[in-house]
């Protein structure tokens, strides 16, 4: 058979790469072309575009860069026409997927979507642009079936992939990390300042002006791998902080607290049971519009999730040197901790467990031998 993913994002990334090991179970003979990056190309298949072109962040950004936006999508489209896929793969990356999957389907593709656009936080009309245009919907969080089902759309829970992404990582031990990235034998609070140029530019120099306050800790940048080392020297210049590029996990698994931009990194540290302050910073103009359409009570996915405040959220004007020194100082006692441990618990239950890309992969290939 013939898969063609469009996937967004390093997160989008990640989950298009467990999928292809997947479907090339299912199915032997797969023959992949997608949209995404180096853990999908790394795979197998044909990468077609690389996410890092497309790294637009927020409705102005997107709006400065809407000629290369409708470029990306006329291309896609065509590219579409020639592979001829079997069925098409939507991982996330509403703003573009969404507008594929409606010429797909009205070119008769089989269109399913792997990860749901978050229409549960805003533009909730979108609902109806889903159901007409896609064919199979996977969800990853416990309350979106629910959200769905609600509005008379049924749709299959396969559990967050986080959790086989996390479980199926190859170990390090704290001692062999710490040598190997010439690291003090201070407890470590990972700077995760997100993976966008700009979002890292507003989250990280806010970040770093912690670190002379709590020179008992070190800190360490944890570098995305959609940027280049020189972009971040920029932003550290002589701040007396270890950096280490593409390697979060590993970090998180030897960190004693966090710091972290909202977005898909607060879920992976609560999975790896790190307490921390969830940080975000936007555009004026985009903050504001975002503001006016969100409806959301909280921005984390940790939140969401639990339906409470379990972590921290400091968000625009709040996210300041003052709020975030106290949140930080919170969560480094133990009181705190300890409340924080119990909610990361609850929250992996509540998750569903391993296997989510094997039974997405198990349905889409079950579904092609049917027609």
């Amino acid at each position: 058979m013939k898969y063609y993913i469009i996937a967004g994002e390093a997160s989008g990334d990640l989950h298009g790469a467990n999928l292809m090991k997947e479907l090339q179970l299912q199915d032997p003979n797969a023959d992949i072309r997608f949209w995404g990056g180096d853990l999908m190309q790394a795979v197998g298949g044909h990468l077609v575009s690389h996410y890092k072109e497309r790294a637009f962040m927020g409705f102005f950004e997107v709006l400065k860069n809407l000629f290369k936006v409708l470029g990306f999508i006329k291309f896609c489209k065509k590219d579409i026409a020639l592979f001829s896929p079997d069925v098409l793969i939507f991982i996330d990356n509403s703003g573009f997927n969404l507008r594929i999957a409606k010429w797909a389907k009205e070119q008769g593709f089989k269109t399913n979507y792997y990860i749901s656009p978050q229409v549960w936080a805003s533009r909730a009309r979108r609902i109806k642009d889903i159901k007409r245009d896609i064919d199979a919907l996977f969800v990853i969080l416990p309350f979106e079936k629910q959200f769905y089902k609600a509005h008379g759309y049924t749709v299959h829970f396969v559990g967050h992939p986080l959790i086989d992404a996390i479980a199926d990582r190859a170990q390090v031990t704290e001692v062999n990390f710490r040598k190997e990235h010439r690291l003090s034998n201070q407890k470590i609070i990972a700077l995760l300042p997100g993976s966008r140029k700009q979002e890292i530019t507003k989250m990280l120099s806010v970040m770093l002006t912690l670190v002379p306050d709590f020179s008992d800790y070190q800190f360490v940048v944890a570098g995305a791998p959609s940027q280049d080392l020189s972009f971040y020297k920029q932003i550290i210049g002589t701040t007396e902080v270890a950096f280490i590029n593409n390697k979060t996990y590993d970090l998180l698994s030897v960190s004693y607290a966090a710091l972290v931009a909202s977005g898909t990194a607060t879920l992976e540290t609560a999975l790896f049971k790190v307490p921390q302050v969830v940080c975000y910073k936007g555009g004026t103009i985009s903050y504001q519009i975002a503001k006016r359409i969100i409806t959301l009570k909280y921005i984390s996915l940790v939140n969401l999730i639990m339906d409470k405040e379990v972590v921290k959220e400091l968000i625009q004007s709040d996210f300041n040197k003052k709020a975030l020194k106290v949140e930080l100082t919170k969560i480094l006692e133990a009181s705190s901790r300890e409340k924080m441990f119990l909610n990361y618990f609850e929250l992996e239950k509540q998750l569903g467990g391993k296997g989510a890309s094997l039974k997405v992969a198990k349905q889409i290939v079950s579904n092609l031998k049917v027609i």
